[in-house]
């Protein structure tokens, strides 16, 4: 089925020019491919969770001031909101009042303490005087803790401890560095004990969510880079999840963005590249320099009485075009369109598959 400037060869194809020019073939080099891209997902920008904080009321009361907005960019520290609170009142009562025992005490402590080293008392008083002591010391510190926890800072409990002036005006103070991403309450509103009040965040460091179909994970390995559609930024895959939704059989993978970022905002979705990075030589080809037969795919090689088959092995598509690995380099001549013609030259089919 050959014409006479053809020949069959078992792993060649040999053309005249004539020849070639009529069969539509062109030819090229294949460009070396150092990544491919895995797959293409959609993606949920988030903030890590140890980045997140949570700021309550940590006693019950009235809003009467509000320092901060959602957006705001907020100093560790910050006062965020003012805060009425009766109960803040009573515990600053009660710390005063363990204070003032607490001194009242410590005369007949350091007292008898002089006493028994003396052995004038009996241990039997020793032991009464430095016990009821030390309980009065501990309910101080307890409550001290208390006004703490409150958001009392501790000059300020230093300055209630030297004027004995009570304020039931509790400061609620911004805890980290960051955003302020949400204001849960407004002026004038009563609020109980552990309310939230803000949530912020630092955003220096920001995460990709990507759902990927079960059937997809095995092709997904940590250290994957993952690009980020019509943008410079890049991210690293981190985690990879071990169980999958039931709902629509995904597995969630975490990828960690790299630097700070300005092009992405937590809370976006975007579409993304999973690249994986090539440890093996491999080429970037069209698709129509790529022919199949029996399960096994080839390239055509140009060589001085026509083409070589060889075999290859793809390991991604992009597109129009494939990545693959076989034997041969850049700078050899390859048929990048009209495999499927060559290919019917191969069998000996002429023209046509």
């Amino acid at each position: 089925m050959l014409n006479m400037a053809q020949s069959y060869a078992e792993d060649t194809v040999q053309l005249s020019q004539e020849q070639l020019n009529n069969l539509g073939v062109s030819l090229g080099s294949a460009e070396i491919a150092k990544q491919f891209t895995v797959l293409n997902a959609p993606a949920k920008v988030v903030i890590p969770a140890a980045n997140e904080y949570s700021v309550s009321a940590s006693q019950a009361g009235l809003i009467a001031k509000l320092n901060a907005s959602t957006g705001d960019s907020v100093k560790k520290g910050q006062v965020l909101a003012e805060i009425n609170s009766p109960e803040l009142l009573a515990t600053q009562r009660l710390y005063l009042k363990a204070l003032n025992e607490v001194q009242l005490n410590l005369l007949a402590y350091e007292r008898d303490k002089k006493l028994i080293a003396e052995g004038v008392i009996a241990d039997r008083r020793w032991q009464e005087t430095s016990s009821q002591y030390n309980t009065l010391v501990f309910e101080s510190n307890e409550l001290k803790q208390l006004l703490e926890i409150s958001g009392m800072t501790a000059s300020e409990i230093d300055q209630l401890a030297k004027s004995h002036q009570l304020s039931g005006q509790l400061n609620i103070r911004a805890p980290i560095a960051g955003v302020v991403l949400d204001r849960m309450v407004k002026l004038g509103e009563r609020v109980s004990l552990q309310a939230p009040l803000f949530k912020i965040a630092t955003l220096d460091e920001l995460w990709l969510e990507l759902n990927i179909p079960h059937e997809r994970i095995g092709r997904i390995k940590a250290g994957d880079d993952v690009l980020i559609d019509e943008t410079n930024t890049s991210a690293e895959v981190m985690l990879i999840g071990q169980s999958v939704n039931p709902d629509n059989q995904t597995l969630q993978v975490k990828a960690k963005i790299r630097g700070k970022q300005v092009e992405v905002r937590a809370g976006q979705t975007i579409n993304t590249q999973i690249i994986e990075r090539l440890k093996t030589k491999a080429f970037k080809v069209p698709n129509t320099a790529i022919a199949q037969h029996e399960g096994k795919v080839f390239v055509f090689v140009r060589n001085a009485a026509g083409f070589t088959v060889t075999p290859i092995t793809v390991l991604g598509k992009q597109g129009d075009d494939s990545i693959i690995t076989g034997n041969f380099t850049d700078d050899q001549t390859l048929a990048i369109k009209g495999a499927v013609a060559l290919k019917a030259q191969w069998l000996g089919l002429g023209s046509g598959e």
